[in-house]
């Protein structure tokens, strides 16, 4: 592998994960299909998690509640990348709790609309994040705590890949089926990268127990999702992608709030 081609597979996937501009040249002569690029999804995750960790620190460093800090970081995240995860959270969370049957789920999840479940779960998402992410900002040095935020996007990017390569396209004409399916070897380096990420961030700051219960969380999680997706859909979609960083991101930040 080229450092060249995978600096530019990284800034194309922060431009799909997020709204952050990126050079019109990096596209030149690119198809668009995402099968290879995922495997840069967790360095992504990794530097766009920087902007909210930013954000923390300069609230923080203002002496701002833990919760203020925690929910505001939260909310430049959800700018950054466009509410690309929520949206789908909220929509998986309305097609599989409004649906009764598989074409009913996934033609529910088609609408743009918002219905109660997706609300519900939206709120419960920004609220569980919020209240576990100022339970480390309590409970750890304020390095430790900035640091949780880009891990935790690396390891939740990683998840996506692993939910995407193991499940088919729920439907043959979706988007995320226009997009490509991510191979085996690309899954596995997006795996390892966002492991390695992890570690190099987690274990300096809050030590072995915390990384080991984090890798968990997210494994646990993402394995849990793709489970039950694959029983409800038979398959993915782009909505399921956005669900599946988002309740692996839950997970890991309780994860490592009970582990301090």
């Amino acid at each position: 592998m080229k450092i060249k081609d995978y600096a530019v597979d990284t800034a194309r996937a922060v431009a799909f994960l997020s709204r952050v501009p990126m050079p019109p040249a990096l596209f030149n002569g690119y198809d668009g299909r995402l099968g290879r690029l995922v495997r840069a999804f967790p360095f992504a995750g990794l530097l766009i998690g920087f902007v909210p960790a930013l954000a923390l620190l300069l609230l923080l460093g203002l002496r701002a509640d833990p919760l203020v800090a925690a929910l505001v970081a939260l909310a430049v995240q959800a700018l950054v990348t466009g509410a690309l995860h929520e949206d789908g959270l909220a929509d998986t969370a309305d097609g599989i709790g409004g649906g009764k049957s598989r074409e009913q789920s996934l033609s529910i999840m088609k609408d743009s609309r918002i219905g109660a479940y997706g609300a519900i779960v939206l709120i419960l998402s920004f609220a569980i994040r919020a209240a576990a992410l100022a339970a480390i900002v309590r409970h750890s040095s304020l390095l430790a705590a900035v640091l949780a935020i880009p891990a935790v996007a690396a390891l939740s990017r990683g998840a996506i890949v692993w939910h995407w390569q193991r499940l088919p396209p729920a439907k043959a004409d979706g988007v995320a089926a226009s997009n490509g399916q991510p191979d085996e070897a690309s899954m596995h380096f997006a795996l390892v990268s966002a492991g390695l990420l992890a570690t190099l961030l987690i274990w300096p700051a809050f030590g072995l127990q915390a990384l080991v219960a984090s890798l968990l969380a997210t494994g646990a999680a993402g394995f849990a999702f793709t489970v039950f997706i694959h029983r409800r859909l038979a398959g993915h979609t782009g909505d399921t992608l956005g669900a599946t960083q988002q309740i692996c991101e839950i997970a890991t930040f309780c994860a490592l709030a009970t582990a301090l």
